[in-house]
């Protein structure tokens, strides 16, 4: 069982990092769509690059429901609930980037049939955007809140950088509902503030687990584990 548990956790890491590494590339390549949707279907837009971008939002789904699945075996028995409910939360938070995806794409679509729809061009950059607030940006409550909750109760991981993900994953939530009433806007100090515990958060559960996978005194993850841990 334990060689099978480390195996989940080095996964669960180099999914995590996938992660990463799909969700920023992703989002700097939808740049000419986001910020001049109008200036994009009048004139020579690069559809490769949106096209490049929506295939690493694909692979951002699927690596990010990937991070639920391969910890699920293992964060069950320290709490079942929990464990479900962090799937769950990944699903969700794809749902909102799936939609996101089909958004720019739209705005492609546009470009080739219709280049003077510039107030379709800006609904739809703007559905972008609300899918990002409402799926990446509120979802850290999962990857935060949830899983740190579940990782420093299992030890999983070293118990310190766990806080990260409880402090870090409320932190940027509460951003970003300022966000939602225009408290201030995505791209201010505020947000970009919050973002730096759940980011050092998320990027060291890719590196750690990665390299050394599930800690090998985690009560879970023993050779003679038995039953179901407390919550």
């Amino acid at each position: 069982m334990a060689d099978d548990d480390q195996r989940h956790g080095h996964i669960f890491g180099v999914l995590f990092i996938i992660t990463f590494i799909t969700s920023i590339s992703a989002l700097g390549l939808f740049q000419p769509v986001l910020d001049d949707p109008v200036g994009y279907i009048t004139g020579g837009g690069k559809d490769n690059q949106i096209y490049l971008g929506a295939l690493l939002e694909f692979f951002l789904i699927v690596s990010g429901v990937g991070t639920a699945v391969a910890l699920y075996p293992i964060a069950r028995r320290q709490n079942e609930a929990l464990a479900i409910g962090y799937v769950a939360s990944r699903i969700m938070e794809s749902v909102f980037i799936a939609g996101g995806i089909i958004f720019v794409l739209g705005v492609v679509g546009l470009r080739h049939d219709l280049p003077s729809a510039h107030d379709a061009a800006f609904t739809l950059a703007a559905l972008k955007d609300w899918t990002f607030l409402l799926g990446p940006g509120f979802f850290p409550l999962g990857n935060g809140l949830l899983l740190g909750y579940l990782m420093y109760r299992s030890g999983l991981v070293p118990r310190r950088m766990a806080w990260l993900g409880l402090i870090g994953g409320p932190l940027l939530f509460l951003a970003n509902v300022g966000v939602l009433f225009d408290l201030w806007n995505a791209g201010s100090t505020v947000p970009a503030l919050a973002t730096i515990p759940e980011f050092i958060w998320e990027l060291f559960l890719g590196v750690y687990c990665t390299i050394y996978g599930f800690r090998k005194d985690s009560p879970i993850v023993r050779p003679n584990w038995r039953g179901n841990a407390t919550a």
